[in-house]
């Protein structure tokens, strides 16, 4: 089991759903991906927050093997803020205001003992920040990163630069056409291969995700499908959480195990819609991933 280097942003959320509404919920695409992958490998968190961040998150991610030294707590700071609304289009974020607080000079440092971790996750930052933490990070067996599209149109130099130097991108089917300029799914997976990464995941919401090979083959899961989502903030991290939490578990990267990552990928996030934040993932068991893998290898025909 290999260890995971999980570096993102660390937030509070205010959140409306057709369901309710909270206030002040941990949030972050590092939290969210950090507690989702460990379930299966242990995790080293690299963030940054200000003094009202709540100490419980804290012991909470220590409980669940994430290793939270890299969390930058600053003296007098405020944690990065964001509020949105879903309506009952629950695939369309809509933001109704952004704090970044300490966030806005977030300047990520490895820890030295997390240098030794074989895995890494970029979540979506800058481009400069992420290309600056592969260089900084050491040797690594896999380097995913994940992006947005504000920094696909901000800094596309630079995350072009991101993308040849990981050997996996995350992305939608919306920031894989924008990064690529390619409206076709297909030919967008192959744009960004030709950059460089063996493989490259799409995630299509409610549709599941598919993982495109350099060889040409691809792999589609369909998502686990519910009558009821809570809410879907942080069900891609979630995705990505469950997607190398999987890969740390194996001794070699392969197409079967890229498979089944994207796989437990999609349990993952499908545990998260089915609460507000992390509530429902807080609450899992192994059994109750090993349970949905079955039901989902029927769904995919794997």
């Amino acid at each position: 089991m290999k260890t995971i280097l999980s570096i993102g942003s660390v937030a509070l959320d205010t959140i409306e759903t057709p369901h309710g509404s909270v206030k002040d919920l941990p949030g972050g695409s590092a939290t969210h991906f950090s507690i989702s992958a460990s379930f299966f490998s242990k995790v080293n968190i690299v963030g940054v927050v200000g003094e009202d961040f709540p100490e419980e998150v804290m012991n909470f991610l220590t409980s669940r093997k994430v290793d939270v030294e890299g969390i930058d707590i600053v003296k007098g700071g405020k944690t990065f803020r964001w509020s949105g609304y879903y309506d009952n289009n629950m695939a369309i974020a809509h933001t109704l205001d952004t704090q970044l607080n300490v966030f806005e000079n977030f300047n990520p440092k490895i820890p030295e003992k997390y240098k030794d971790s074989k895995l890494m996750f970029l979540g979506n930052i800058d481009p400069v920040l992420q290309l600056n933490l592969i260089k900084s990070a050491g040797p690594k067996d896999l380097i995913c990163s994940d992006t947005m599209n504000y920094w696909i149109s901000l800094k596309n130099q630079e995350l072009l630069e991101v993308v040849k130097a990981s050997d996996i991108m995350i992305l939608n089917d919306q920031e894989a056409r924008e990064l690529t300029n390619k409206n076709n799914i297909l030919k967008a997976a192959r744009a960004v291969m030709e950059l460089g990464p063996i493989a490259v995941v799409i995630k299509r919401g409610e549709n599941g995700a598919t993982i495109f090979f350099k060889d040409g083959k691809y792999f589609s899961s369909s998502a686990y499908l519910f009558e009821d989502v809570v809410d879907p903030t942080g069900a891609g991290d979630s995705f990505a959480g469950g997607f190398l939490g999987y890969l740390s578990t194996v001794t070699e990267i392969n197409n079967k195990n890229l498979k089944k990552a994207v796989i437990y990928g999609n349990i993952m996030g499908s545990f998260n819609v089915e609460g507000f934040g992390y509530s429902r993932i807080a609450k899992l068991t192994k059994e109750d991933i090993e349970k949905r893998y079955e039901e989902m290898k029927d769904i995919s025909l794997y």
